[in-house]
């Protein structure tokens, strides 16, 4: 299938099917598969993350800077978890060709972005607590919850611990977000002009 052939393997890049494929065709995989996903729970936890916290890093970056930002933080998440996988061939022999697709990387680049862009912000989350309401959390707490969750999550994977998700993937785009975040953080910024729509 198409969704087979533009799925993303760690043998792209870290075995002797690298040789075959070419550098390419790798990251052409390697693009692609950030727009494709597993479902519909997949894909709408990705888009609600991009929503909440997308917006303000775009702001920031603009629109071409941004494309450009969300691109580079997918790739370097895909070849995280390609280390990653290599890593797993310890305990796993398949873990090179296990395709991989999603946005979670990028996404998580965006978030890396956003704890340092944006720490005093707060995010309005519905939470499940005898009753069920809505409170502000800050965001440098819940994105650092987040990824020490993934951190743990990951570590536990090296370690043979079974489970489906790329955490390396998350890991790797959170971090280049972050130092992206971080070099942008220093650059001065005038916020533009709210947009206007004349309805006349």
């Amino acid at each position: 299938s198409f969704a087979g052939r533009m799925a993303f393997r760690p043998a792209y890049v870290l075995s002797l099917e690298a040789l075959r494929v070419g550098p390419v065709l790798a990251l052409q995989t390697m693009v692609l598969s950030m727009f494709m996903h597993g479902g519909l729970m997949h894909i709408g936890g990705n888009m609600l993350f991009l929503w909440v916290f997308g917006d303000n890093v775009e702001d920031r970056l603009g629109h071409f800077g941004f494309l450009l930002f969300y691109l580079a933080c997918g790739i370097v998440a895909t070849l995280a978890h390609s280390l990653a996988a290599g890593v797993g061939l310890l305990y796993d022999p398949g873990s090179l060709d296990r395709a991989i697709v999603g946005a979670s990387g990028a996404v998580a680049g965006v978030l890396g972005a956003y704890l340092v862009l944006f720490p005093g912000s707060s995010v309005r989350t519905l939470v499940f607590f005898f009753i069920i309401t809505v409170i502000n959390v800050p965001a440098i707490f819940f994105i650092a919850i987040w990824f020490i969750t993934q951190l743990f999550s990951g570590v536990g994977s090296l370690a043979g611990v079974p489970g489906g998700v790329a955490y390396w993937a998350h890991i790797g785009g959170f971090v280049l977000g972050f130092v992206w975040g971080r070099a942008i953080g220093k650059r001065p910024y005038k916020r533009p002009p709210p947009r206007v729509i004349d309805l006349q």
